[in-house]
């Protein structure tokens, strides 16, 4: 026999409930699953006409077993199979029966409608609100005005109208893409507003990139690993949450305008056709154009930014490769200067901002003119000018390339491609003579820096190889009066075969400007172990930043702390065959030196020999230390050849006429 359930008929009764049971439209239930039709008495696949497997006949004991929901072991005796039997129909009288005609229990929207509503007209307002601000996001911070976010974008409208003729599998996956793509434009919105405040230049996205890892460096020096690695990471959560949530919300408006086709269609063409009306009639918002289209054009502006990038990289090689003292002999290269010790010395962030400034001048030019004075009365004149610097902000390797090699060096890439040729840098003709040691000081390098052999030095003192032993004040690994120090004892003030040429870069008025080292006499200097005191005593650089006044006021006390030690270096160690040029690489930040603030630094060039200063006697230089408001100002790439001119021969003297 098959092992099946058997199954009785209804009664009348039984069946005219049933039937009554069925819902109105009389369409049969939901069909229930085998469990739940076994448990009420329903058919089996194999009532229903579906096959079974053979098993074998079962016994009638077996039988009774399967019926009750009991062992044939259990059955012990005719007692047992009663009390087995009272206790199925008393579980099966108390037991409360399943109804499967009774809805579901209800959920959340359906015991709070109106808040539901609610959360979902929020929850789409808030998209739209993000879809609308990534679209008029400006990437300049002078812009950011609550005009610019009450505009038409004909993006928004463009893509509306093409989400709506989409088919919906196809829909949704435009929506992700176009809600991610946003996003990334966001982002890069971001970085140039970050740039501009910082470098007074936008974001490039074909060679910037490694400036973050700086900016992360920085971020650390100024508040500590634990606060920049909460940054660092809140940055990176910030970016991910806004592609997620840019996507999501896209894809929420396509579905909201899918099931409102007609409704979203007409808004389309009612916002299409005011953006046509406000574009051709010129209306604006506070000076904002009402028919926007910043996205497409800051797309166009950056694959633009990538096409000249690329043209000017090859370009520039070109230029590179050209040096009209490349093939010049030392013998006949800076004859002006032999036997003189000459260094070039670059102040960082000193710019004109440091001396013209009513906020911040008053306090340098005091140190300036005393500056003068001091080194006239050891014998020592100067002569000053400025020099429009390549870069802005930050980016001081740039500065110094650009007045080393005569050529303008304004990003990263020209960086690269100068640094990996040979190039003449001003260092590197000291070195062809074969008159000089060339020397680098250079307390900003912490690590392997191949550029030196470029520069043409032949030893360069790094972090790690000046001997100190204080603290670092924020990102400057020492203080520059340390760094002359041992300057002094390392090279300058041993004995030497020949003179040096020395490049040294003073990193104390390095941002954050806090804390600050103060001048002390030179024979505490030692090994910097003294300067523990002075950084714990100095301020915080979170404190200063809180207002421009205060960061403005400590950027000045920086200026003036290198200046200081520079001259009071001069004044200690010089002596009548010293040669001091020093210069600012850039102006400080914007929110030092202002918007649109020019790129002009100071330079001088200070002498003991009378001889030197009248080399340059055709350059117009101001007498002092400070420029005056009506000093020549040039360009930083043309500063090589104008030197190199003046303290040995042109360059086309240098070619025999028979070569010509």
């Amino acid at each position: 026999m098959s092992h099946t359930t058997s199954s009785r008929p209804l009664p009348q009764e039984e069946r005219n409930t049933a039937t009554e049971d069925l819902p109105p439209d009389g369409l049969p239930e939901p069909a229930r699953d085998a469990a739940e039709a076994t448990a009420d008495g329903g058919e089996t696949a194999a009532d229903a006409g579906e096959a079974t497997a053979p098993v074998a006949e079962a016994t009638p004991e077996q039988d009774t077993a399967a019926s009750e929901g009991t062992a044939p072991e259990a059955a012990t005796g005719p007692e047992a199979a009663t009390e087995t039997e009272t206790a199925t129909e008393t579980e099966a009288a108390t037991a409360p029966a399943p109804d499967p005609a009774a809805p579901p229990a209800p959920g959340w929207r359906d015991r709070h409608p109106a808040a539901a509503r609610a959360l979902a007209w929020t929850t789409t307002v808030l998209a739209g609100a993000l879809v609308l601000v990534t679209l008029l996001l400006p990437n300049d911070p002078a812009r950011l005005t609550p005009a610019e976010f009450v505009r038409i974008p004909v993006e928004g409208i463009a893509g509306a109208a093409l989400l709506l003729v989409l088919p919906q599998a196809v829909r949704r996956v435009a929506a992700v893409l176009a809600g991610v793509a946003l996003a990334l434009l966001a982002v890069l919105d971001v970085l140039d507003i970050g740039f501009i405040g910082a470098l007074g230049r936008g974001f490039n996205v074909v060679f910037d990139w490694p400036l973050l890892g700086d900016g992360a460096s920085f971020l650390q020096d100024s508040i500590g690993p634990a606060g920049a690695l909460g940054v660092e990471s809140a940055a990176v959560v910030l970016v991910l949450a806004l592609l997620v949530l840019t996507a999501l919300a896209v894809v929420r408006l396509s579905n909201l305008m899918a099931r409102h086709r007609t409704t979203a269609a007409g808004t389309t063409l009612v916002l299409g056709t005011a953006w046509v009306l406000a574009a051709a009639l010129g209306l604006q918002i506070a000076g904002a154009p009402v028919a926007s289209r910043s996205t497409s054009d800051l797309v166009q502006a950056r694959l633009d930014g990538v096409s000249a990038t690329l043209k000017d990289e090859r370009a520039f090689a070109k230029e590179a490769a050209t040096d009209p003292y490349h093939s010049t002999p030392g013998s006949r290269l800076l004859t002006g200067l032999r036997g003189k010790d000459v260094i070039f010395t670059f102040i960082e962030s000193y710019g004109r901002s440091a001396v013209q400034d009513p906020l911040m001048a008053p306090g340098v030019d005091a140190v300036l003119a005393k500056g003068t004075k001091r080194l006239r009365a050891a014998g020592y004149s100067a002569r000053s000018g400025w020099l429009t610097s390549a870069t802005y902000g930050g980016g001081s390797w740039l500065g110094h390339s650009t007045f080393m090699s005569g050529l303008w060096i304004d990003n990263q890439q020209r960086y690269r491609t100068v640094t990996a040729g040979d190039h003449l840098t001003l260092t590197k003709a000291f070195q062809r003579t074969g008159a000089w040691r060339t020397v680098g000081i250079m307390p900003g390098v912490t690590k392997g820096w191949p550029e030196a052999s470029w520069y043409g030095l032949d030893h360069v003192y790094d972090s790690r190889e000046l001997g100190y032993q204080g603290p670092k004040f924020s990102w400057s690994t020492m203080p520059d009066q340390y760094s002359l120090s041992a300057f002094q004892r390392l090279e300058h003030g041993r004995p030497h075969d020949k003179p040096l040429m020395s490049e040294i870069i003073l990193t104390s008025s390095h941002n954050p400007w806090a804390p600050l080292p103060k001048t002390l006499p030179w024979n505490k200097v030692g090994d910097g172990s003294v300067y523990h005191s002075v950084e714990k005593a100095g301020k915080d650089p979170v404190d200063v930043w809180q207002q421009t006044d205060r960061v403005r006021t400590e950027y000045g006390k920086s200026i003036q702390y290198s200046l200081n030690s520079l001259i009071s270096y001069v004044e200690k160690y010089g002596n009548k065959n010293t040669v001091l040029v020093f210069l600012g690489d850039h102006q400080p930040v914007a929110k030092v030196s202002g918007d649109h603030a020019s790129r002009d630094v100071p330079v001088a060039l200070v002498a003991h020999d009378p001889d030197v200063l009248k080399r340059i006697s055709g350059w117009h230089w101001t007498p002092s230390l400070n420029p005056g408001h009506q000093a020549p100002v040039w360009r930083m790439d043309t500063f090589r050849d104008r030197f190199l001119k003046a303290y040995g021969p042109h360059p086309d003297s240098t070619t025999p006429p028979a070569a010509r």
